[in-house]
């Protein structure tokens, strides 16, 4: 035994017996919130139940079973509840998902099992997806199409107004935010071009005569795309459902409000697999409703690795010059010493600091100055004045440089001097040794250090709230308007979308599941960055790997 000890083989199994149980609960960890995640966009089976309570009262209740619990009997006769004659100590009650939010005070209730009478799945019973109030549900009893109720099979008429009423709608959207959004644009630099003019003493009687013109014709145009919007939310709204809900109310709703229809209790498993993976590219594809509890994030999605993309051509060049200096140029002296234990220590600056730096040199100091020279038209209102997304990666870059700097010195260190006395001798310059053979094959640690970089960046949050993310943004930092990338603007990230809907939802039960969703996707992107970028590492280093012989 205590050969085996002094062999260290006891210290290597105990090293992969601890790497595989951290492998092991990182696997375990990303399953769990894939599991509660993914499960959301599952079609879930919808139950009427017939309900009497204590006093006799009798409801109907239909909706999906969101949670269940089991709850001591005491504890409910202690909030209020008799239960004469109940002798278990336990008692189930069901977390119900009744929707119908316009017509309910929550559309979340607890039911207790005591007040079940009856349980049953009708085959009739359908979830009605809605742009506004979440979720309707209840049986079809009729369909209206341009005004006139159908009286062939609701099923595939429901399923043909539907994508009539869905085609019109997203042919209005894509109006709305295209070519209206580009009039709009446009005349908002025709005003700011006026303002300019201004300013500088140049508005003359010929320019504003000119201006006017432009913005005429472009007012013309905007009259035209407006009653084509028009006339294409006229004709969708001539669509509607008639749904009778728990109530026994029959409840009418125009087309152009539905998303989509679906009768989960009458779906084969084909149709629900279907469904699902229709739900998740809708999840990933569309733009966030009713405060972020509802819809897609792909606003989300874009803001996040547009940011990363930015903030790694910005980290790139600076963490890398960096390092060459303090490697390839620098003396060996005091001052670099302390050079090298300012950057080890700005790696451990809380990120907090870095976002109230962001905003008080990048925001106000250099955007205000900017705004003060190039765009005084714009004023009071700023343009680079105020938190964007180009701030948001300069202080990420800020923030994950002093990892880029440590990973490229250590690959610059690893690669012998005998390179490049050689290439010296052979008459290059320290310039040219330095870009086409100390680079090149460092470049594999400079890759390791932005993996690390992009890794670190996707998931910050802190700064960002001060330099640049929001809410909801109305607009992507890139669209067809000159100069089509706008990097001056808010922009929404997945890590801030978590963030708010967890925390700042007014409906918990009904953003609960959307905070794994988006959790799940959060590590799905950055896994899909980092994977990019070891692929492109990977490759650098065969590439260059006959310079190292």
């Amino acid at each position: 035994m205590g050969k085996w000890f002094k062999s260290g083989a006891p210290w290597i199994w105990m090293t992969g017996g601890a790497v595989s149980l951290s492998l092991v609960a990182v696997l375990g960890l990303l399953l769990l919130i894939g599991w509660r995640g993914l499960v959301y966009f599952w079609p879930h089976p919808i139950y009427e139940w017939q309900l009497q309570d204590e006093q006799g009262n009798k409801s109907v209740l239909i909706g999906e079973i969101n949670d269940r619990e089991e709850v001591p009997v005491e504890r409910l006769r202690a909030a209020g509840q008799a239960l004469v004659g109940e002798e278990r100590e336990l008692l189930t009650r069901y977390l119900v998902k009744t929707g119908n939010r316009e017509f309910v005070d929550l559309d979340f209730r607890w039911v207790l099992e005591t007040d079940i009478k009856s349980r049953t799945l009708p085959a009739e019973l359908a979830m009605v997806e809605r742009t506004t109030n979440g979720n309707f549900y209840g049986y079809i009893v009729g369909v209206k199409e341009d005004g006139k109720a159908l009286t062939a099979d609701l099923h595939p008429a429901l399923q043909r107004v539907l994508a009539r009423a869905n085609g019109l709608s997203e042919q209005a959207n894509e109006l709305q935010k295209g070519d209206i959004g580009g009039i709009n644009y446009q005349l908002e630099r025709l005003r700011l071009k006026e303002r300019k003019a201004e300013l500088e003493g140049e508005l003359t009687d010929a320019l504003k005569g000119d201006l006017e013109s432009q913005r005429q014709a472009l007012n013309d145009s905007y009259q035209v795309l407006e009653k084509e919007l028009f006339s294409l939310r006229t004709q969708a709204d001539r669509d509607s459902i008639t749904v009778k809900d728990m109530r026994g109310e029959l409840v009418t709703m125009p087309m152009s409000k539905v998303l989509d229809v679906v009768w989960p209790n009458d779906m084969s498993l084909p149709a629900k697999v279907g469904h699902w993976f229709h739900q998740i590219g809708k999840f990933v594809s569309d733009d966030p409703r009713e405060a972020n509890t509802e819809g897609g994030v792909f606003p989300a999605i874009f803001g996040t690795v547009f940011m990363v993309l930015l903030m790694a051509v910005i980290v790139t060049p600076l963490g890398v010059v960096a390092a060459v200096y303090l490697h390839e140029y620098a003396g060996k002296n005091s001052l670099t010493k302390i050079i090298r234990i300012a950057v080890i220590n700005l790696a451990g600056v809380p990120s907090i600091v870095y976002g109230v730096f962001g905003l008080g040199f990048f925001v106000y100091t250099l955007g205000g100055s900017i705004d003060q020279l190039f765009y005084p038209e714009a004023l009071p209102s700023p343009t680079f004045g105020s938190p964007g997304v180009i701030w948001s990666a300069l202080t990420l870059a800020i923030l994950t440089l002093p990892v880029v700097i440590v990973s490229t010195e250590e690959g610059l260190a690893r690669i012998p001097s005998t390179i490049r006395q050689g290439s010296l001798a052979l008459g290059a310059t320290q310039a040219e040794t330095l870009w086409r053979i100390v680079l090149p094959m460092a470049s594999p640690a400079i890759m390791t250090g932005l993996i690390l970089a992009i890794a670190r960046a996707a998931g910050e949050v802190a700064p960002l709230m001060l330099v640049g993310v929001v809410k909801l943004a109305p607009t992507l930092p890139m669209d067809g308007n000159f100069p089509y990338l706008h990097v001056e603007r808010k922009f929404m990230h997945l890590g801030f979308h978590i963030y708010d809907v967890g925390f700042q939802s007014p409906n918990v039960e009904a953003a609960r599941p959307l905070v794994y969703a988006t959790s799940f996707l959060l590590v799905t992107v950055i896994v899909g960055l980092n994977l990019t970028a070891i692929g492109i590492r990977n490759h650098l280093r065969e590439k260059f790997r006959s310079l190292e012989h």
